[in-house]
This record gives structure tokens, sequence and C-alpha cells, in this order.
């Protein structure tokens, strides 16, 4: 079954319990997915986070049931899960801009998140696959030592803080406290230990010919692990960021390949250039 159906899958689901708690890992599941996959997947090829979407559509239908009921606030902000009425009020207000009671005597009814269709996110994307195609190769395990920072996947968070995290790497030359470098022109900067609520690490280290007993304070050791790999050679680093959207958004739905878990990772010299906009970065996607 291809990405566009299994998310569809989800929404499916999202949709026969708007009114019930819905927890991340249940709508995962639905699509055969790990609940930071399917969030990423989800993100980059709709542009809202499923979050976003959950909010919004109880918004939406919760609208409807003021319009069309004599149902209390109270009853529906229960109905679609907001503990109280002043916090389904001050929701309403802020998606709305206007306040439950006023959009009750409104003539005419206000715009919403309608139900998603993922299926026409396929059409609409097959027309925009356009990049090379990456190279599939197989990689041995890599032992990496680096420092470790905590980002998110909310609001694109991510993109922002990884240029800070390579300045803070390179700019206070972490990378020179590394014991048993292999590769020292070569900076690696890893996804990882993934969470349910978008949260991730973003380690940036070296490769390392072996890693001492006693670890270097600030610095923690990282196997990525080896296997099948698609490579993305990526123009400058600014462009990176829009690659990764692509990788996500359009070539991984459209591609035959399954992502299996485990990291995404990059290499780039970045550490020794703090951050230029010159340097050239090379993208890995675990596959299966």
């Amino acid at each position: 079954m291809d990405y566009f159906r299994r998310i569809q899958n989800a929404i499916d689901f999202i949709e026969e319990n708007l009114q019930e708690e819905l927890k991340i890992t249940d709508i995962a599941s639905a699509a055969c997915f790990s609940a930071f996959h399917f969030q990423r997947l989800f993100r980059a090829i709709s542009g809202f986070s499923v979050y976003a979407y959950i909010r919004e559509r109880r918004l939406t239908e919760a609208a409807k049931a003021l319009r069309e009921t004599k149902r209390t606030l109270l009853d529906i902000a229960i109905t679609y899960q907001y503990g109280s009425q002043e916090a389904f009020t001050r929701a309403f207000e802020r998606y709305f801009s206007c306040s439950p009671l006023a959009y009750r005597k409104m003539d005419v009814p206000l715009r919403g998140r309608e139900r998603a269709r993922f299926l026409d996110y396929r059409q609409y994307m097959r027309k925009e696959v356009t990049m090379h195609k990456p190279e599939i190769l197989l990689l041995d395990d890599i032992q990496l030592v680096g420092r470790e920072y905590r980002t998110t996947l909310d609001s694109d968070q991510y993109f922002r803080d990884i240029p800070r995290f390579y300045k803070d790497f390179g700019a206070n030359e972490h990378y020179l406290r590394i014991p048993n470098r292999a590769k020292p022109d070569l900076a690696y900067g890893v996804a990882c230990h993934f969470a349910d609520d978008e949260s991730f690490s973003f380690l940036i280290g070296e490769e390392v010919s072996s890693v001492d007993p006693e670890p270097v304070e600030g610095l923690v050791p990282f196997v990525v692990p080896g296997g099948k790999y698609a490579m993305f050679k990526v123009g400058p680093l600014d462009e990176a960021q829009d690659v990764r959207r692509y990788i996500y958004g359009t070539w991984l739905p459209h591609s035959h390949y399954e992502r299996r878990e485990g990291p995404d990772f990059e290499v780039t010299d970045v550490c020794h250039n703090y951050f230029s906009s010159g340097v050239h970065v090379i993208i890995y996607i675990p596959l299966q």
C-alpha cells in the first residue's frame, strides 16, 4: 500500500474519533508508521502538523454544532475534548477570530479545516518530482562521538535550530575535544532519539577509530547503523532545508522504497567552516 493511502487511513481514523481522546501512537499505527516518522511525513506533504489538523478539525465540527444545534457551549466543548468552556472559547477565538457566542448569531458560516484527502496530494505532487534520483548504497556501521542537541519538528523549529547547533559546535571547537578522530575533515549531523511529541536529538560529531572508556564531558558516542541508504547530494548548505522537505514530502512517498527505523544523517565539513554558505552537504536516509 502506498504512502498516501496509508496516511489517508490515519486521516480516516482521526475523523472517526474526533470526539474521542486521540493518541499519536494510535494514529500512526493506522498508517503502519512509527509516530515520529508519520508526523514528519504528514507535515512534509501537507504543510501542517497532525496536532494542528486535529485541533482545527475539532473546532470546525464544533462550529457546525454551534450553528446547527441548540447544544450548550459546555456540552460542545466536552464533546470535542476541551476540558472546560473557557478553554474551548479561547481556542475558538484564536482560530476563528470571534467568540462561539458571536458566531452563533452570525448569518454566514465560517470556513474551517475540512477533511483532508491525501490521495489528492498524490496527484498534485507528481508534477513536482523533478530532482535527480539519489544513489542507493550499502554502508557499514559508523562510530561517532559528538555533541547532542535537542529540537523539534513543531513549526519547523529544527530548520532554525540546526544552523545554530553547527555554529556552536564549530565556533566553540567542540570537535577538537573528540578523541581518536578518524576523519577530521568531515562532520556528521545525525537526527536521532525521536519522541512521540515531534522532538528529537541532532548530534553533531565526527567519525572515530575507537571510543574511550571515559567519555569527554559534553560529548556522547553514537553508532550510525549500517545498511541500505539513499544518498542525496545537496548544493550549497542553505538548500539542505528544501531538499529535506523534498525527500519526505515528494521523493519518498513516490518511490518504491520504505524508510526503515533508524537515524537520518548528513555529512559536511561545516564544523571547520563555521556554517559557511559555500559548504556542501550529503544527506543519507535509511531504507529497507
